[in-house]
């Protein structure tokens, strides 16, 4: 297949060379015959989501989920740009996260299409804060210390595919459950925390690598200065993933946290829940019921409490470019490259360049709006999804 566009904000064409689903080669357009694409529309490497709890109804909290489930919510969220995503499983009773990794190798194991996307698994949880505001909406009675015979367990059941981790440092058991996860391979996240900030620097000392939804999963009040959010703000071994939905962050909160942590150390997410996708109304994070409202804002029912977000990446793309004044190509690269980059996967995916894959989004930038819109997503080389039809392939 021979793609044309620009790649982010340069107006030079190119066309991409297709071939056994990666990028043969990028020449410049030319005047010659494409089969796809054209030169007013924009092109970027495929999304990549870190944080994923579900999609338009579906929820891979919940340990009835069938292959086909998991397979629709892949092939939905080919519709915002997302080709790379890791589906996450948050804090509930050790039985219940075990089948729900289950869920997820049995269907890598029965749908191409999820096995394509699966970057990995994100477990959020459950060594996390009891604490009201650190805690989220994560259920208390199952939040409790690392426990690294346990994440073996589970490790096991996910068939080695647990990527992240998210746990609160505050624990005294932190420090050796982190030494050992990273020095497995596991991506240490510190996020839902109550920690100090001696308890955040020791957990970086010992291989914590990013902090997850940052700003998020805190208490409604905090000391102004000595505080876990500004110490992982300035901690450069951090790399910070964000919810820019304008609900989480404040835009001028945003605007701040990206100066701070940097372009090359800050990631975005959605966190999206079961009800991303779907109109407003009350629906399930896993055992726990949450409440969509007309404002896009996901609480918990009759109260101002978070609880997840229903955005979708290609808008917090010109969310983060319309509340902070990163540039486009910056926010494409916090929802590509950086990404791929924290959990090790650079070389796999996440960038245009010969010998990638070809999991690509061809996009329109409506500047004037701050607003992108998914043309088309293409994965493993194959349009797999058009706005003309609104559906996927």
């Amino acid at each position: 297949m021979r793609l044309r566009g620009c790649i982010g904000t340069n107006n030079d064409a190119v066309d991409l060379l297709i071939e056994r689903g990666q990028i043969a080669d990028i020449v410049y357009a030319a005047g010659s015959p494409c089969d796809f694409g054209d030169a007013n529309l924009r092109l970027s490497a495929g999304f990549v989501d870190l944080q994923v709890n579900g999609y338009g109804g579906m929820d891979f909290n919940d340990s009835a989920t069938t292959t086909e489930q998991i397979a629709e919510i892949t092939r939905r969220l080919w519709r915002t740009g997302v080709t790379k995503f890791c589906p996450t499983i948050i804090t509930e009773s050790a039985e219940h996260i075990s089948k729900c990794l289950s869920n997820l190798v049995r269907a890598a194991d029965g749908s191409p299409e999820f096995q394509h996307a699966f970057a990995g698994i994100h477990l959020e949880g459950p060594f996390i804060s009891t604490e009201d505001g650190p805690r989220g909406a994560h259920p208390r009675q199952h939040a409790c210390p690392p426990n690294w015979e346990q994440f073996q367990r589970w490790q096991e059941a996910a068939n080695g595919r647990i990527v992240i981790t998210t746990l609160s440092p505050e624990w005294p058991e932190a420090c050796k459950f982190i030494e050992r996860a990273a020095g497995a391979g596991v991506v240490v996240a510190i996020g839902h925390t109550a920690a100090t900030p001696q308890q955040i620097a020791d957990a970086v000392s010992a291989g914590a690598k990013m902090s997850t939804h940052l700003g998020n999963g805190s208490h409604a009040k905090i000391d102004r200065h000595v505080n876990y959010i500004w110490e992982q703000l300035a901690n450069d071994d951090l790399w910070a993933s964000f919810i820019v939905d304008g609900h989480h962050l404040p835009p001028s909160v945003v605007k701040c946290f990206l100066r701070s942590k940097g372009i090359n150390r800050s990631i975005l997410v959605t966190d999206a829940i079961a009800a991303a996708g779907c109109p407003p109304g009350k629906y399930k994070l896993g055992n726990v019921e949450v409440e969509v409202l007309e404002t896009g804002r996901v609480c918990l029912p009759g109260t101002p409490y978070l609880a997840g977000s229903a955005v979708e990446m290609h808008d917090s793309i010109g969310k983060a470019v319309l509340y902070s004044g990163v540039t486009l190509d910056e926010a494409l690269q916090m929802a590509t490259a950086n990404p791929a980059e924290v959990i090790g996967q650079t070389g796999n995916f996440g960038r245009i360049e010969k010998g990638a894959a070809a999991d690509l989004v061809l996009f329109d930038w409506d500047e004037t709006a701050t607003k992108l819109n998914v043309v088309a997503t293409i994965v493993n080389g194959e349009i797999v999804y058009h706005s003309s039809t609104g559906k996927e392939h």
